[in-house]
Order: structure tokens, then C-alpha cells, then sequence
């Protein structure tokens, strides 16, 4: 069994979007690689349930749930605030949970659905631990943040900031790619950015493309235990493949020291994201209106 030599022997780590797909084997892995875990989850049975299965597999291990709301930025600052309030030293923040919605949604807060859970949730999370991963990274070396976007991306029409943020336009199921990945270049973007204003921090920021899997993104297909079956069948998508990635992004030693990168489901291999992810320009400006727009 790999031990976490990167960071303490027991590092802190908080996970979104574990109580199924690959967050759930990702969560399995890392537990039984001793780390203690702290999920956040939006169902409670379901979170207990994976709490069970990873002290069943993991005894070693600590999990810790919190209830969140994801789409809600009200319920991303209290479950933020409540972290970073017991947990003031976080070692690893993995950004996993994600939607893709075949049909527009509006969110209490008026935002598009997936923006909100995509994009803006991670953010805004990421902000409020932002001092605990500092911490960490001062007593133990290195502290990171991983964001699990997605190839999609390279599919995500004509980007337009800060409109696409609050666009509450309907459409239809074909129609949904093209904004589901725009809300993934959202998250490339969001990940260079904080990486530059990490730098001098030893707090490293990534993102990573788990390769295609009905598990999770796809739950809102009426046909997705079909569809996973059948890929299955055809060995097409690896579940564990992508767990796998997000796992060796938040505490394999291979990458200790980068950031601002963006890796591959295939050997960990860096990727270049799809322009307009390059410019510098754009991911301060997108900084900063999204600032704008959580504050107000």
C-alpha cells in the first residue's frame, strides 16, 4: 500500500461529490491510503452510507460529514465557514462534484444550475479553505487543491464574460454539452488563476480530465444504468481509471511542486487545454467578476 510520504503520514482531506461514482472510489482509496476525510454531501443517507463503507474498509481512517447544498452559495459559505473553524489545517481540497443537466435549472440564487455547481461552488469553497491549505503547506511542506474538469471543455461554444455566468437561458438535452463544458473551462481557468496567485505559497492547484464515465455526470439520463452497463461491456470508460487520476493528483509525490497544470485520465499526462484557457487576461478578469458577483 502506497503511503502518503508527499505530506503528513495522516493528511487532512476534503472531498466533494463522494457519496457515488468516482468521488466514492476516490474516497475509498484515499482512506485506505490513511488519510482522514471530510466529505461534504448533499444527502445524509447516502453520505452515512459511504462513511460506513470507508470505516469498514479503512479502520484506520476518520471521515467526517458535512451537509451542504452545493447549488446553494449560501450553503457552500456556512459549510466552508464550519471547516475552516474546526479544521484549521486542510492538507488536500479535491473539487469533484459536478452536474451535467439535460434541461435548464435555476438555483435559489438565480444562477444556471451547472454554473453554480460546477464552477462557482468550487470557487467559493475553495476560498473559504484557502487559509487552512496555507496553513498545511506551512507546517507540512505542501498543501493542494484539485479541480476535476473534463475534456468537454474543448466543446463549450463562444465563452462570453461575465453574461455566461448568469445566463438562465433555456435549452434542450443536445444542446446541454456545449454548456456543460463551458462550465469545465470555467474550472481550467479558475485553477490557472489560483495557481498564480498561490505561487510562494507551497499550495499547489491542478485540474484533471477523469476521461468519459456515465457514473455520476450521467445520473440524469433516464437510461444512464443502460448506458453504464453497456460501456462496461464495450470496456469503454474506467471508473477507476478516473478515480485513480484524482487520487494521484492529491497526494502522489510525482507531483509534488506543480501547478497551474491540467493532467490526463491516460498516465497522468499534462494536457493543454483548449483556448481561450491560456490567457492570462481572461482568467484574472473572470477572477474578478465572479468575485463581484458571489459578493454581491
Amino acid at each position: 500500500m502506497l503511503i502518503l510520504h508527499a505530506m503528513s503520514e495522516l493528511p487532512t482531506i476534503v472531498l466533494t461529490g463522494a457519496t457515488g461514482g468516482l468521488g466514492q472510489l476516490a474516497a475509498v482509496d484515499l482512506a485506505r491510503r490513511g488519510a482522514h476525510l471530510i466529505l461534504i454531501a448533499r444527502n445524509k443517507a447516502r453520505a452515512e452510507d459511504i462513511r460506513a463503507l470507508v470505516e469498514a474498509t479503512a479502520p484506520q481512517s476518520t471521515v467526517k460529514i458535512f451537509l451542504a447544498d452545493l447549488s446553494s452559495m449560501s450553503d457552500v459559505r456556512r459549510v466552508g465557514t464550519e471547516i475552516a473553524a474546526t479544521h484549521p489545517s486542510i492538507d488536500v481540497l479535491i473539487n469533484n462534484a459536478g452536474l451535467h443537466a439535460f434541461e435548464q435549472r435555476i438555483t435559489a440564487d438565480g444562477f444556471p444550475i451547472m454554473v453554480a455547481v460546477n464552477y462557482l461552488a468550487p470557487w467559493l469553497l475553495t476560498q473559504h479553505l484557502r487559509p487552512a491549505l496555507i496553513r498545511a503547506a506551512g507546517s507540512q511542506g505542501e498543501a493542494r487543491v484539485v479541480a476535476v474538469a473534463s475534456e468537454a471543455s474543448r466543446r463549450h461554444g463562444r465563452l462570453a464574460l461575465p453574461e455566461d455566468l448568469t445566463d438562465t437561458s433555456s435549452f434542450t438535452a443536445l444542446g446541454s454539452s456545449l454548456l456543460y463544458g463551458k462550465s469545465k473551462l470555467l474550472d481550467i481557468l479558475f485553477i490557472q488563476e489560483l495557481a498564480r496567485r498561490l505561487e510562494g505559497s507551497r499550495v499547489s492547484a491542478n485540474a484533471l480530465c477523469p476521461g468519459f464515465n456515465v457514473t455520476g455526470l450521467g445520473r440524469e439520463l433516464r437510461f444512464a444504468a443502460q448506458l453504464e452497463r453497456l460501456l462496461r461491456a464495450l470496456r469503454i470508460g474506467d471508473p477507476a481509471k478516473g478515480a485513480g487520476i484524482i487520487v494521484r493528483l492529491a497526494v502522489d509525490p510525482e507531483f509534488r511542486g506543480i501547478s497551474g497544470g491540467y493532467f490526463s485520465v491516460k498516465g497522468g499526462k499534462p494536457l493543454t487545454p483548449v483556448w481561450p484557457s491560456g490567457d492570462q487576461e481572461l482568467q484574472a478578469r473572470l477572477w474578478a467578476q465572479t468575485e463581484r458577483l458571489l459578493a454581491a
